[in-house]
């Protein structure tokens, strides 16, 4: 059956616009018209501690894309490419401004192996986690900006916004994420280790804002304020926390880019606590 790739969300045979979205489903294919190569499961393992690379063993003429400047070794028999994504010339440059709006390279770079296979390792750029994830066909998920690795070119690419004004300037994410729509297999990569939910209908989690990788697009997202003035000016965790409301499954990383920033800093004097002239400084700042 065919789908929008910007909601995932399934359309009957002959549709023309996505009844989620509105969105118009011209050049939207079914799940099974994908390359052959691009079909077939992925061969892969992960290795490392908190430097961990992806390791992709590539079957003959198989396929994957990645963030520019992810790549950290591959095979002769590998061949790759920079270039925009998208089919049609609009396409391309619609998606290259998207990602820009984002700060993302304008450009992917795609890998396809020869006759013989090949093999191909991507990481990430700071110490952290990488965590593949097997989307089904039209199923998505929502990814921090810098987190998207790599996948096999079944799967889209997309951005998506924040739907409340108070999570785009507070949650520490900003107004973009990464919309990945499946099918096929997808790396993502974060800070520190990673901790995995699947919440219940209703069910609620509060999270440090920033901490936050990935979450299913139902989960409701929005920023919940401290309470008391005491407790956000001093307690060391700023004035917000993201309340996540299932159902769905949610990612938290332990570590951000940005507290590694601020712990590695030639002026702190030490510790993790967050001072009152920093918390409210924060208001107007955002997490990586």
């Amino acid at each position: 059956m065919p789908f929008c790739v910007s909601s995932g969300n399934n359309v009957p045979e002959g549709g023309r616009f996505c009844n989620r979205c509105g969105a118009p489903v011209t050049g939207a294919a079914p799940a099974d018209t994908f390359d052959t190569s691009a079909q077939e499961p992925l061969e892969y393992s992960i290795q490392g501690d908190n430097l961990q690379v992806a390791r992709l063993k590539l079957k003959p003429y198989q396929q994957v894309y990645a963030e520019a400047g992810k790549m950290l070794y591959k095979t002769n028999a590998v061949n790759w490419e920079t270039r925009m994504s998208g089919a049609a010339l609009g396409d391309k440059i619609l998606g290259a401004l998207r990602r820009k709006l984002s700060g993302e390279s304008l450009f992917l770079t795609y890998f396809k192996a020869g006759a013989a296979g090949g093999e191909v390792g991507f990481a990430g750029n700071y110490p952290g986690k990488i965590q593949a994830i097997e989307l089904a066909a039209g199923q998505s998920i929502l990814v921090q900006r810098d987190g998207f690795l790599a996948a096999q070119p079944s799967v889209n690419l997309t951005l998506a916004l924040v739907k409340k004004l108070g999570a785009g300037f507070f949650g520490g994410e900003g107004f973009i994420l990464e919309k990945l729509i499946g099918p096929g297999t997808v790396f993502i990569h974060a800070g520190g280790d990673f901790v995995e939910f699947n919440l219940t209908p209703g069910q609620s989690l509060q999270v440090d804002t920033g901490c936050l990788v990935a979450f299913e697009p139902s989960v409701d997202y929005d920023i919940q304020f401290v309470g008391g003035i005491k407790r956000a000016i001093f307690g060391g965790e700023g004035m917000f926390l993201a309340n996540l409301t299932g159902p769905g499954r949610v990612i938290v990383q332990s570590m951000t880019l940005q507290k590694m920033r601020r712990e590695l800093a030639p002026w702190r004097r030490g510790g993790d606590e967050r001072g009152p002239l920093s918390t409210f400084k924060d208001i107007f700042s955002s997490e990586d």
